[in-house]
């Protein structure tokens, strides 16, 4: 009896460690990509927002400024998040005088884009298809930094959608964020600074 009760034991021991790995890699359920869930760690944190003119929180350089040849900086990024069918930037001034000042909009870039170079045109839409909004200038395209006085932060917003948004060129920052609600995979974030007396 006390042999068959050991057995019956092991038995039970051995079926429910084989139901918890089961369990385990089952996991009741779908679990989300990695990717899905910015800022959760894994493979989101890749989903960032560089520049090779400036470093996080360092001062843009004149060149991209209206004090230089006012072009928009290189920006790179790295993988974002699974689903992402397109891109959209805004960069704004939360320092200004009047309130946020937008210095640029730009959105349905291609979801497999990873990059955007020095001196994007100010053409309403580019030949990858991307097309540009209207900044505080109520101009189309990029406006550098040019602050009245003292030191402005400037706000470099990537946002991952999961569509590619019906909106015309020449949309402002306000339709652009209406259009994007409830279609954001991620974002990602790059903040430079600039200065004048």
């Amino acid at each position: 009896m006390d042999g068959w009760s050991a057995k019956a034991g092991r038995t039970t021991l051995l079926f429910l460690l084989v139901t918890s790995a089961a369990l385990a890699i089952d996991g009741c359920g779908p679990s989300p990509s990695p990717t899905a869930m910015p800022g959760k760690g894994g493979q989101a944190m890749a989903f960032e927002l560089t520049s090779s003119a400036f470093a996080q929180g360092e001062t843009i350089p004149v060149r991209y400024t209206c004090d230089g040849d006012d072009v928009s900086p290189p920006l790179e990024w790295g993988d974002p998040p699974e689903g992402t069918q397109s891109f959209a930037l805004a960069n704004d001034d939360p320092d200004a005088p009047a309130g946020i000042w937008d210095h640029w909009i730009l959105f349905n870039l291609p979801g497999e884009a990873r990059s955007l170079p020095e001196g994007v045109p100010s053409d309403a839409e580019l030949p990858d298809g991307s097309r540009q909004g209207q900044n505080s200038w109520r101009r189309l395209g990029y406006g550098g930094p040019c602050p009245p006085s003292g030191t402005h932060r400037y706000f470099f917003k990537l946002y991952a959608l999961d569509t590619t948004l019906d909106l015309a060129s020449g949309a402002n920052k306000k339709q652009l964020l209406q259009a994007m609600e409830g279609h954001i995979l991620g974002q990602a974030e790059l903040i430079g600074v600039y200065s004048r007396e």
